[in-house]
């Protein structure tokens, strides 16, 4: 572990310990499958609790997220899951992410990488506490991702002058082409090596035209 980031971690896991029930404490999406860049890569948690967040704890998560003042702190992520809800993918959780406290749901995506790449900091392991999830659900949440927000997202043209939005939308198809074509996750370093392939390049170009007809001799 790098040791900004694992200083980070532990003074995370101890700040919050002591303003939720914590039962147990994951990583996951680069931390849990070895892709891993300081400064560049987020920082996934999940924190498990016995009970639901009151809005004390609410203001006091905040307040942790905002003071913990150290190098990295503004890439640390975490959602907040009551035991009584880890079996529903649809229930919002509270999250802290970008700066900012709001409710969103842990995804597919999410609880899959939980169970094939996680890296436990607290308590039992995901494959303890939380339902698997099958390949059927993973591919229609990933083709819902893809036709709900990516395909909304090619309607405007100016963010796609940025080279975040180009870097992350590429990766994120060859992400999701082997997901749906292996039924397995693979990190953005992988998409790497998969948009590197001749047949993946090939794909990816504009449909040439057709060929022009050939040449009546006079």
């Amino acid at each position: 572990m790098h040791a900004a980031t694992d200083d980070l971690l532990r003074r995370f896991r101890d700040g919050v310990g002591e303003i939720v029930p914590l039962v147990s404490l994951w990583a996951h999406g680069s931390l849990g499958a070895g892709d891993y860049q300081p400064g560049r890569s987020d920082l996934d948690l999940i924190a498990v609790v016995e009970t639901p967040v009151t809005m004390e704890q609410w203001r006091r998560i905040k307040g942790l997220h905002r003071g913990l003042g150290l190098p990295l702190a503004d890439l640390l992520h975490c959602s907040y899951l009551p035991l009584e809800e880890l079996a529903d993918p649809r229930v919002e959780h509270v999250t802290w992410a970008h700066e900012q406290i709001y409710r969103r749901p842990v995804t597919a995506v999410t609880r899959r990488e939980l169970h094939t790449a996680p890296l436990v900091l607290h308590g039992p392991p995901p494959a303890e506490l939380l339902p698997a999830v099958s390949d059927a659900v993973l591919a229609d949440f990933v083709r819902t991702d893809l036709r709900e927000y990516w395909l909304d997202k090619t309607r405007g043209r100016r963010r796609w002058l940025r080279d975040v939005w180009v870097d992350l939308g590429v990766l994120t198809v060859a992400r999701a082409s082997v997901t749906l074509r292996e039924g397995r996750l693979i990190t953005k370093r992988e998409a790497l090596d998969v948009l590197a392939r001749p047949t993946a390049r090939t794909r990816c170009r504009w449909p040439a035209p057709p060929p022009p007809p050939p040449r009546r001799r006079p």
